[in-house]
């Protein structure tokens, strides 16, 4: 079973429901004891990268557990748009510490280059490397972006998406058990449903 976890600053329902599309059983969960039970996770995110790592130290024990899971169970755990910037040691759009399970950081895009912010609609993704999640995709991929912050991973091997909106930008990271995606994959249909299904199967 696939838990997404629910602290409050996610788009939950749209999660649950492209799983079912594709046949696969997902539950939301608040409860870190709950969540102890979790196979597989999911790490939603909409809004600002202080105010979700906020809700995430706001709920008892909630930091401890997904902390354990990731690196010490090493279970799959998928970060999704903000979810993904949250992997990371931090952000320029707040002062709070991020999880720190990828190293690298997010940044605004920058000024001046004629495009609006936030990157918002469909984009290709070029992929960097072929890992559990990548596998199968093929190399013309478009997915539906949302975000005026992008990653910049500190290390290239964590690097396994790339997108250009002004600029080249990690739309996918990875380490070991751990990923994440810049991009809404429940927003981008059948290219979407693929890479969930690659999740499903770890």
């Amino acid at each position: 079973m696939i838990t997404i976890v629910d602290y409050g600053m996610g788009n939950l329902g749209s999660l649950v429901n492209i799983f079912r599309r594709i046949g696969v059983q997902a539950r939301t969960e608040s409860d870190p004891e709950r969540i102890r039970n979790a196979t597989k996770l999911i790490l939603p995110g909409v809004g600002a990268f202080d105010a979700a790592m906020g809700r995430i130290g706001d709920i008892t024990g909630l930091r401890d557990v997904l902390d354990r899971k990731a690196l010490v169970e090493k279970i799959p755990v998928l970060g999704v748009c903000l979810g993904m910037q949250l992997l990371t040691d931090g952000s320029e759009e707040g002062k709070r510490p991020g999880l720190s399970w990828i190293s690298g950081r997010a940044h605004r895009f920058p000024p001046g280059t004629g495009l609006k912010v936030p990157h918002m609609g469909w984009n290709s993704v070029i992929p960097l490397q072929e890992n559990e999640l990548t596998t199968g995709l093929g190399e013309e991929l478009r997915y539906y972006f949302v975000h005026s912050y992008y990653v910049r991973v500190d290390d290239p091997a964590s690097a396994m998406l790339q997108t250009s909106y002004g600029l080249a930008f990690d739309s996918g990271i990875c380490r070991d058990n751990i990923f994440g995606l810049q991009f809404h994959p429940e927003k981008s249909h059948r290219f979407g449903m693929n890479i969930l299904k690659n999740f499903a199967r770890m």
